[in-house]
C-alpha cells in the first residue's frame, strides 16, 4: 500500500504546532520512570499524531514512545506499523536550543520503509521513502503545498553535494561516549583530519542523509522510536544503518525495544 507523503507532512506539521505552543511558554517537566524528562509537548504531539495516523489508515497499529506499553505478545505478529517519537530530543527542547524533532516511521516486515522527521523550531522537514529517495524542505510550515507532487517539487533531493576532502563524523551534544571518541580517533588514523559535527536528536541522521556528515556512530543507548525515521531517511538517501556487532541492517519490533550500538554512514 502506498501512503500519501503530503498527509504525513501535515500530521508532522500539526504535531510541531503543538510542540511550539508549549515551547513558547514556561513549561513544567515531569520525570518518567527511566528518569527521562517528559513535557506537555510530548503528550500533545502524541495525541495529534495518533489522531492523524488513524485518519490515514485506522487498521495500522502505532508504537509510540508516549503511547501505552504494548507487550511483545501483542505486537510480534505485526507486519506493518507506525513507529513514533512525538518529541525526540526532549533534553534539547528543555534547553531551548531548537534541535528537537517529530519522528514518524513506517515499519514493513521489521525494516523502515518511510521516514518523516520534522524540526519545528528550525521549520525543516526531512522525509524519505526507501528505494525512491530522500528530501529536505526548508521553511516547511510556510510552504504553499497542496499535494504530494508539489511537496516533492519544492523539496531538495538528498544528498546534497559536499566537500569530499574532509571526513565528517556527527556526535551527540548530550551523549558523547568514550567509545564514540575511540571511533573518531580510528577515523583520524585512517583518513587524517576528521571534523566532528555536533547535533541533537534525530537531526544527526539527517546530517548523514544530507551529505554534511559521513558517519554517525551511536555507541550509547537508544530506543527503536529514536532511530526508525532517521534510518529510513539515511537509507532513502543511499546510506546505511548497521548493527555494531555484525554490520547487519538495523531491524525493528524486537522483544526488547532498547537498541544496540549502530553506525549510520553514507
Amino acid at each position: 500500500m502506498k501512503f500519501d507523503l503530503y498527509d504525513l507532512f501535515n500530521v508532522s506539521l500539526d504535531a510541531g504546532k503543538e510542540i511550539m505552543d508549549v515551547y513558547a511558554q514556561d513549561f513544567n517537566v515531569e520525570i518518567k520512570g527511566d528518569n527521562s524528562p517528559l513535557t506537555q509537548a510530548d503528550k500533545r504531539a502524541h495525541n495529534v499524531i495518533m489522531s492523524g495516523l488513524k485518519g490515514i489508515d485506522p487498521r495500522i497499529p502505532v508504537l509510540s514512545e508516549e503511547g501505552r506499553e504494548i507487550l511483545y505478545n501483542e505486537r510480534k505478529e505485526w507486519t506493518q506499523f507506525w513507529l513514533v517519537d512525538p518529541l525526540d530530543g526532549t533534553k534539547e527542547f528543555i534547553k531551548k536550543n531548537g534541535e528537537f524533532t517529530v519522528n514518524i516511521a513506517l515499519i514493513d516486515d521489521k525494516y523502515p520503509s518511510i521516514g518523516i522527521i520534522y524540526a519545528p523550531a528550525l521549520d525543516v522537514f526531512y522525509f524519505g521513502v526507501v528505494g525512491e529517495g530522500a528530501y529536505k524542505l526548508g521553511n516547511a510550515s510556510k510552504a504553499e503545498i497542496s499535494n504530494e507532487e508539489e511537496l516533492l517539487q519544492k523539496s531538495v533531493r538528498l544528498p546534497e553535494l559536499k566537500d569530499n576532502d574532509v571526513i565528517r563524523a556527527v556526535a551527540s551534544r548530550s551523549h558523547m561516549s568514550e567509545d564514540t571518541q575511540v571511533f573518531i580517533k580510528e577515523l583520524e588514523a585512517k583518513h587524517g583530519e576528521v571534523e566532528v559535527v555536533s547535533s541533537g536528536s534525530s537531526l544527526k541522521f539527517c546530517l548523514v542523509a544530507e551529505g554534511k556528515a559521513d558517519f554517525y556512530p551511536r555507541y550509547a543507548p537508544t530506543m527503536e522510536w529514536d532511530t526508525g525515521a532517521g534510518q529510513a531517511i539515511v537509507e532513502a538517501a543511499g546510506g546505511s544503518v548497521s548493527r555494531h556487532e555484525d554490520n547487519e541492517r538495523f531491524y525493528y519490533n524486537r522483544e526488547n525495544l532498547l537498541n544496540g550500538w549502530f553506525l549510520a554512514s553514507r
